[in-house]
């Protein structure tokens, strides 16, 4: 697939492991990132803009002569002090990159969704790719914002439009610079500062196969379709454990119950709305989240895209090992807590 391959969000977690694979595979990249990104992991030889999807403007010029465009700028996480950026980045900002890539006559456009739009409050049984969504399912606004950006592009993908849209379910493994909520929790547990723990279930997947994943999709995946990038479903208890195992880090001693951890959530962000302005440590809508279904069944897409995700036990070793190695923070606790290290 020759021709110029641009990446939105092209220096985050996963944008930079796609990035990674398209270059190795021989093709020529373009990233755009908001104003001040940290860019210096990219791959010699990737171009980069500066640009900031919330506004139309220099949007076309940024995405000029694409053949592939991979929409992966977004704000992944579950809290931010004003929620309007959850619409303006999620939302509009994915509007504004689709319809530039559109007429900056991409050949072939993929807007990146999320699992956590999936969810309904009274589901039961694993989710696939056809489930349907109403907006009163969105959990909090920022579930609700990229409801909004994947109906927006399945709705130009069902006006005849080259737009494709995927799925990952939440990316765990190495290089996670900005510390998206699974590596907070990976942080957090091996650090020792998570002394309780919640009954909920996950699905988890390498973002090392997400990205592949991803360009799959783009190359063969349904305009009009999801194509949902999942890989192990399992408790967070069993997570946890899985992490145990590998750091020798003790277990939660505590099982908190959901009405506990929720009023803690609403004073954690009480708290960081009016005070400190910093993350806080339980978010209302990952609270929330936590009494849905999160069991995915991956299957279809994965057979279509011809993937297998590698076990989650090696993307959680190569996720602490990074966190030990390359985050400051993590790596004053994790030195303690790893054997070897």
């Amino acid at each position: 697939m020759s021709g110029l391959s641009t990446v939105t969000g092209g220096a985050g977690f996963i944008g930079s492991h796609l990035v990674d694979h398209l270059t190795s595979l021989g093709r020529r990249v373009r990233v755009v990132e908001r104003p001040g990104a940290d860019v210096a992991h990219l791959p010699p030889g990737v171009e980069v803009i500066f640009a900031d999807i919330r506004r139309r403007e220099g949007l076309d010029q940024a995405l000029s002569g694409s053949r592939f465009v991979y929409h992966l700028a977004a704000n992944p996480n579950l809290w931010v002090r004003d929620r309007r950026e959850f619409e303006a980045v999620n939302h509009q900002g994915t509007v504004n990159v689709l319809e530039a890539a559109l007429q900056a006559g991409a050949e072939r456009v993929l807007h990146t969704s999320t699992e956590s739009i999936l969810t309904k409050a009274r589901a039961s049984g694993p989710i696939d790719e056809d489930v349907r969504i109403e907006e009163s399912d969105a959990v909090g606004p920022y579930c609700l914002s990229k409801l909004r950006a994947e109906n927006y592009a399945m709705g130009l993908a069902r006006a005849g439009k080259p737009v494709v849209v995927a799925n990952p379910t939440m990316p765990v493994g190495p290089g996670d610079r900005g510390c998206s909520p699974p590596t907070r929790l990976i942080r957090d547990f091996c650090g020792g500062s998570l002394p309780a723990v919640m009954d909920c279930t996950l699905n988890l997947i390498d973002v090392r196969d997400v990205a592949v994943g991803i360009a799959r999709v783009l190359e063969v995946g349904q305009p009009g379709r999801r194509h949902l990038l999942g890989g192990t479903n399992l408790a967070l208890v069993d997570l946890l454990r899985i992490l145990s195992e590998l750091t020798g880090v003790a277990m939660p001693r505590w099982r908190v119950p959901y009405g506990v951890g929720l009023a803690f959530a609403y004073l954690s962000e009480l708290w960081a709305n009016q005070v400190s302005g910093v993350a806080p440590r339980a978010s209302v809508t990952g609270l929330r989240l936590t009494r849905r279904i999160m069991h995915f069944d991956a299957s279809r897409t994965l057979m279509q895209i011809d993937l297998t995700p590698r076990p989650i036990r090696e993307s959680l070793a190569d996720a602490v090992d990074w966190l030990r190695r390359d985050d400051e923070l993590g790596a004053l606790k994790l030195q303690q807590a790893i054997p070897g290290s």
